[in-house]
């Protein structure tokens, strides 16, 4: 069990921080790879119970959120800011896609040219290490 959910936790980490990616250098990819590896366990603690699926470890973040380690709570944020900014865009290019195994990541950076300015801005800003 204790395998399962540290997996699922690892995957939940990898998937909110995949769009905050999109648009990193190689070195600030490998620092936000560490600091997924730091929230995934914030989220095994503080989520250990959930059961994945239907928004329920979304949910628990939420409610967490003031419990998560401060560079987790920062990430979480800017993958918010980009996620909220790059909605419609990842409806309109993306909606058929189905979630999981990076595939709403590669079909973003197949769109990258056709993504609205406001989500342009936020992953520029994402990239910039701005929040």
């Amino acid at each position: 069990m204790t395998a399962r959910v540290s997996f699922q936790a690892t995957t939940l980490a990898t998937s909110i921080f995949a769009l905050s990616l999109l648009l990193l250098p190689c070195s600030a990819l490998a620092q936000q790879k560490g600091v997924a590896k730091a929230c995934a366990s914030d989220i095994k603690e503080q989520c250990a119970g959930v059961q994945p699926g239907e928004g329920r470890i979304r949910a628990c973040i939420k409610d967490h959120f003031k419990d998560l380690s401060e560079p987790c709570q920062a990430v979480v944020l800017k993958a918010a800011a980009i996620g909220k900014a790059c909605k419609g865009d990842i409806k309109q290019d993306c909606g058929d896609v189905k979630p999981g195994g990076g595939r709403i990541e590669a079909c973003m950076k197949d769109h990258l040219s056709d993504v609205s300015d406001a989500c342009k801005d936020a992953l520029s800003q994402a990239a910039a290490g701005r929040s």
